[in-house]
């Protein structure tokens, strides 16, 4: 089959920097077979082409960009046609992959895999917070063939706006990021991590003050925060204000390689968003055996109690408990990790791929 695969970013040419792990394996799992050909929305600002993960990346850029993109879609189906487009992520990736299908009478499919779905006023994100995101939406989503999501919370989401949906979780990459057997603590002093882009979404203040309330019961840790900063070293000054200086540490962005020691020496991955879809960085840990602590989103509603613990969203006392909790108890610790492992093992990226498969021929007939 040749794919038409539409998506906002997350495939760089450098293969390292500015991308989904996720993305690039089912990517190159897809191109193994089958003829694959990634339109991205914005990865660079100017238009462009390379080859990527054995597909060939389509790049539209800036300006006009979902009408250029509909139209490159048509143009490369004019050199040798499509059987169907693919968006990951909704809202304008969504938007071209349906339109470009309409256009050309092939099938759709779209794959909820951000905030197309929510509406958080208070920090300005979210896909249905303005009447022409929902309309959009509603007309997009009931336009496709058919519609996953990573996660039974997005899943549900989607039922209660009268859309039927199958969860596909975007797995991990076991061949490039591979198993490791979750091991005992034998420091004193934890070691905790948290990756994210330090953005409002993700909610680190919430993170903060559930640190400072463990610093405040002296418990002995350090926290490791990965990923780029948006905001301006605002976190890094509220940690300050909050007395965390000995005890967090921000490192911004790191690449995968740069990544995994760091997974790996960490006792316990922290997480305290407002929306996820997964978060995908909790199947990587979990593969890299880490246990997990965060607010009821995505995979920590699915995984809570048995492999991972999770609180209300916004409750950084409700946090700092869990953390405590599961460091206090060293079985309970071992056991969350091992439970997540296993989950996220059977469900890594070849799992993804063959079950987009099964939903490519069904809906391709």
């Amino acid at each position: 089959m040749k794919l038409a695969l539409v998506v906002p970013g997350g495939v760089d040419r450098t293969g390292e920097f500015r991308v989904i792990p996720v993305l690039l394996a089912l990517i190159e799992r897809l191109a193994r077979t089958h003829s694959v050909h990634v339109f991205a929305l914005h990865q660079e600002v100017v238009a462009g082409r390379w080859e990527l993960a054995g597909a060939t990346v389509h790049n539209i850029g800036d300006n006009w960009t979902r009408l250029r993109a509909i139209a490159a879609i048509r143009t490369e189906h004019r050199r040798a046609p499509f059987d169907l487009v693919h968006a990951i992520f909704s809202g304008s990736c969504s938007l071209v992959a349906v339109a470009a299908a309409k256009m050309l009478k092939l099938p759709s499919l779209v794959h909820i895999a951000g905030g197309e779905l929510v509406a958080l006023h208070e920090i300005d994100y979210g896909g249905r917070r303005k009447w022409k995101g929902r309309l959009r939406e509603a007309c997009v989503l009931r336009g496709a063939d058919a519609i996953t999501a990573a996660s039974a919370p997005i899943i549900d989401s989607l039922q209660a706006l009268g859309l039927k949906a199958q969860r596909v979780p975007l797995g991990v990459d076991l061949q490039a990021w591979a198993p490791l057997a979750p091991r005992e603590r034998h420091a004193k002093r934890a070691r905790l991590i948290h990756v994210a882009s330090l953005n409002r979404v993700k909610d680190q203040p919430t993170l903060l003050r559930a640190l400072a309330a463990l610093a405040g019961k002296r418990l002995e840790f350090e926290m490791d925060i990965v990923g780029e900063d948006t905001l301006q070293g605002e976190m890094q000054r509220l940690a300050c204000q909050l007395g965390l200086e000995h005890h967090v540490r921000f490192h911004g962005f790191k690449t995968q390689r740069e990544l995994r020691p760091m997974m790996e020496s960490a006792d316990l991955l922290v997480m305290s968003s407002l929306h996820e879809a997964g978060p995908l960085v909790l199947l990587e840990a979990a593969v890299a055996g880490v246990p997990a602590v965060g607010t009821a989103v995505g995979h920590f509603v699915e995984w809570s109690p048995s492999a991972a613990l999770a609180v209300p969203v916004k409750d950084w006392d409700a946090l700092a408990n869990a953390i405590h909790q599961v460091l206090a108890n060293e079985e309970l610790r071992l056991r969350m990790a091992e439970e997540a492992q296993h989950r996220a093992i059977l469900e890594d990226a070849d799992y993804t791929v063959q079950a987009l498969q099964t939903l490519y021929r069904m809906t391709f007939i």
